[in-house]
C-alpha cells in the first residue's frame, strides 16, 4: 500500500510540471498586456514599457519560465501584478470561502443524492423513479448561473430568508456562516445531486439482483437494512468514483457560483486575475486546483479497499 501511494505521489510531479508549462505558455501567448491594464487607458507607450520592464515581461519567455519555476521550487509563488500582494497572501485570504462552499456542497449533494438514488432503484418503474430521473435530466441541463439567479429571486428577494450576496466568515459565528452559504451550496449541488443520484440508482439496481440480496431478505431483514447495509455497501465503488469526480468538477462550478453570489473566494479571484492578466495569480491557482484534483483521485482509489476488501494495491 505504501509503495503504491509513493508511486502515485511521484507520478504527480510530471503531471504538475506539464500543467505548469501549458498554463505558462497559454498565458504568455494569449492576447492582452498586463502592463497596459495596470497603466490605464491614458498611459503613454513609455509608461507601459517601464511597467513591463519592472514586471520582468520584457525578458525572453524561456527565461521568465525558469525564474518562475525556480521561485516555485523554493516555495515562492511570486507577487501579484494587479493586487500588489504576494500570491500566497491572496490565496490565504480567499481559500476559506472556497473550501467552505465546496465542503457544504459535497455534504448536501451526498446526503440528498444517495438516498434519492437508492429510493429510485427500489421503486424502479414507479412515479418516484421517474421523478428522480427527471430531476437528474434537469440538473444536467440547466446552467449553474440560471439556478443561482432563480434561487436568489425566490428565497432572497421575494421571501427574504437568505442574503442576496456576500460571505460571512466562520469566525463570526456558525449560523451567519451557514446562512450565507445555503443558497450558493444548493445552487452548486444541483448538478452533483443529479450525477450522484443517477449513478447510485444504476449501481444499486445491479446489486439488487444478486443472490446475497435474496438471502438477506429470506433471513427476515428489513428492506431498509437490505438496501443500505447490503446493497448500497456493495454498490459503493462506482458511487465513490462519481463523488470524487464531482469534487474535482467543483473547480469549474465554484468560479461561476462565487461570481453570482459575490463570494470572495478562489473562484472569484480567478475571474479577477484573468480579467487583469495577472499571470502569477492565475498560474498559482491553476496549479493548486490541479494538485487538489490529483490528490482527490488518489484518495478515491484508496477508499475502494474500504468498501471492497477484494481490491488490493
Amino acid at each position: 500500500m505504501l509503495s503504491y501511494i509513493l508511486r502515485r505521489l511521484a507520478a504527480t510531479i510530471p503531471v504538475l510540471f506539464t500543467v505548469a508549462v501549458m498554463v505558462f505558455l497559454m498565458l504568455r501567448l494569449t492576447p492582452g498586456d498586463p502592463a497596459a491594464i495596470i497603466a490605464g487607458d491614458n498611459a503613454t507607450t513609455q509608461q507601459i514599457l517601464d511597467i513591463r520592464t519592472k514586471l520582468g515581461l520584457e525578458q525572453p519567455i524561456l527565461q521568465q519560465f525558469f525564474i518562475w519555476l525556480g521561485g516555485l521550487l523554493r516555495g515562492e509563488l511570486g507577487e501579484s501584478f494587479f493586487f500588489r500582494k504576494t500570491v500566497f497572501e491572496l490565496i490565504s485570504e480567499r481559500i476559506e470561502p472556497t473550501l467552505s462552499l465546496a465542503f457544504l456542497t459535497i455534504v448536501l449533494a451526498v446526503c440528498i443524492a444517495i438516498p434519492l438514488g437508492v429510493l429510485a432503484a427500489y421503486k424502479q418503474g414507479t412515479w418516484i423513479d421517474r421523478i428522480v430521473m427527471g430531476f437528474s435530466v434537469i440538473g444536467f441541463s440547466v446552467p449553474v448561473f440560471v439556478i443561482g439567479y432563480l434561487l436568489i429571486y425566490i428565497f432572497a428577494i421575494k421571501l427574504g430568508w437568505f442574503p442576496v450576496q456576500g460571505y460571512q466568515r466562520i469566525g463570526g459565528g456558525i449560523w451567519p456562516w451557514f446562512r450565507s452559504l445555503v443558497l450558493p451550496a444548493f445552487t452548486l449541488s444541483v448538478i452533483y445531486v443529479a450525477l450522484i443520484a443517477r449513478m447510485t440508482r444504476t449501481s444499486v439496481l445491479e446489486v439488487l439482483s444478486e443472490d446475497y440480496i435474496r438471502t438477506a431478505r429470506a433471513k427476515g431483514q428489513t428492506e431498509m437494512m437490505v438496501l443500505f447495509q447490503h446493497a448500497l455497501k456493495n454498490a459503493a465503488v462506482p458511487i465513490v468514483t462519481v463523488v470524487g469526480i464531482g469534487v474535482a468538477l467543483l473547480i469549474g462550478g465554484v468560479v461561476v457560483t462565487e461570481s453570482v453570489y459575490s463570494i470572495p473566494g478562489l473562484g472569484r479571484l480567478t475571474v479577477d486575475a484573468v480579467l487583469a492578466r495577472d499571470f502569477p495569480v492565475i498560474q498559482a491557482i491553476i496549479l493548486a486546483f490541479s494538485l487538489v484534483y490529483v490528490l482527490i483521485n488518489l484518495l478515491v482509489d484508496l477508499s475502494y479497499t474500504i468498501f471492497d476488501p477484494r481490491i488490493r494495491y
